[in-house]
């Protein structure tokens, strides 16, 4: 709980046995759930609660959670921590694709979910002191990391947390280049268990936001190293 606010976190799953567990879980914490059981419901109750966050299932009946996130990111930049009962890199860079922010994998443990819903809510809750404001700034790019808000050529780009982490940091630091494991240490930090194609995933994505907008700029692959935020004398 943070002052009066009671976050609210949607939990999408048709094993009932799981959102209950899921749901005592979080709200040992001091969070509220709501719960959907297929994707159609998902969807209908997503409208209806707004949650500040989702647990969001892959394998459901009428809608998979692939189509949900899908549909969600249309319109929402909510978080959203996929799970599933499949491991495979194919499955994490797809659910990252479609604006996924996180990735759990069944079976899992209490205290991981409770960890991943507070970092991802840390990340993208308010932020208040005006002393603590992070912005980095340049040609036709403002990335404020209190508002988790970018900015590209004087228009607000609606940017997932983690894609809008990545940019700050590499833009933090023009022309110093990271490896991916420093990315992921760096960025996503020790509650992430997935491995280096998912900077890959969002570099990607950055890019498709970002390309062509400044000749002064740009995001640049490091042959056999990784990534830099190369910025021109």
């Amino acid at each position: 709980m943070r002052g009066i606010t009671v976050e609210k976190i949607l939990v999408v799953d048709d094993d009932k046995n799981i959102c209950e567990l899921l749901r005592l879980y979080i709200e040992k914490e001091g969070y509220q759930t709501v719960l959907a059981h297929d994707g159609k419901q998902a969807l209908a109750v997503f409208e209806e609660e707004k949650p500040s966050l989702i647990i969001l299932d892959v394998m459901m009946p009428e809608l998979d959670g692939w189509q949900v996130c899908r549909e969600i990111r249309k319109t929402s930049d909510v978080p959203i921590i996929m799970l599933t009962a499949k491991g495979e890199t194919f499955d994490k860079v797809l659910g990252l694709e479609l604006g996924a922010d996180d990735y759990v994998v069944k079976p899992f443990d209490s205290k991981e979910i409770v960890a991943r819903i507070k970092a991802v809510l840390r990340r993208t809750g308010p932020k208040s002191s005006v002393s603590d404001i992070k912005e980095v700034s340049y040609d036709k790019l403002i990335v404020n990391l209190t508002r988790y808000e970018l900015k590209v050529d004087g228009k607000i780009v609606d940017t997932p947390p983690k894609e809008l982490e990545l940019l700050y940091h590499l833009a933090s630091n023009p022309n110093r280049v990271y490896t991916r494991d420093q990315l992921l240490d760096e960025v996503w930090g020790f509650e992430y268990y997935g491995d280096s194609r998912t900077v890959d995933v969002h570099i990607k994505r950055l890019r498709e936001k970002l390309e062509d907008v400044s000749p002064q700029w740009s995001l640049k692959t490091v042959w056999g190293v990784g990534y830099k935020f190369e910025v021109k004398d």
